[in-house]
């Protein structure tokens, strides 16, 4: 788990985005508890954010929902700890640097210019996420 100080600000804080396509601005508030934009879009017991630009844009266009696809830089108000979707539950580390939180992220700005996957990568992503769905693995929300 990795604790936020937020009593000394340093110019080399993490940077953090969310991918997504939901409409937010600076300022909003992104929670637990809404409905997750993945999977059978239940209620989400975590939020989800990554270190890096690559992981937030597959999120983007792996999202659920007809809004663009949107990168926003976030910030953690509370602990986060890393995603085991991503991790030693099923890949060594964490090299896409990805995290989960039952704390809200606070929207510091959006990443205005950034080029998506092909589109025949994103295809291909998406039907090995519903080859697993089929074989009944989902998200680890435990």
């Amino acid at each position: 788990m990795i604790n936020i100080n937020k009593s000394m600000p340093s110019p080399f804080s993490q940077t953090y985005f969310h991918g997504t396509k939901a409409e937010l601005k600076k300022g909003d508030l992104i929670e637990v508890g809404l409905n997750s934009n993945y999977g059978q879009r239940k209620n989400a017991k975590y939020i989800y954010l990554t270190a890096t630009l690559d992981a937030a844009i597959w999120g983007a266009e792996l999202a659920l929902g007809e809004g663009r696809e949107r990168i926003y830089l976030v910030e953690p108000t509370g602990a986060i700890e890393d995603d085991p979707n991503l991790t030693d539950k099923r890949f060594p580390g964490n090299p896409t640097m990805s995290y989960r939180s039952k704390f809200p992220f606070k929207v510091v700005g959006e990443v205005a210019i950034w080029q998506g996957h092909a589109p025949e990568q994103v295809q291909a992503m998406k039907d090995g996420l519903e080859k697993l769905k089929d074989q009944g693995i989902e998200a680890i929300e435990d």
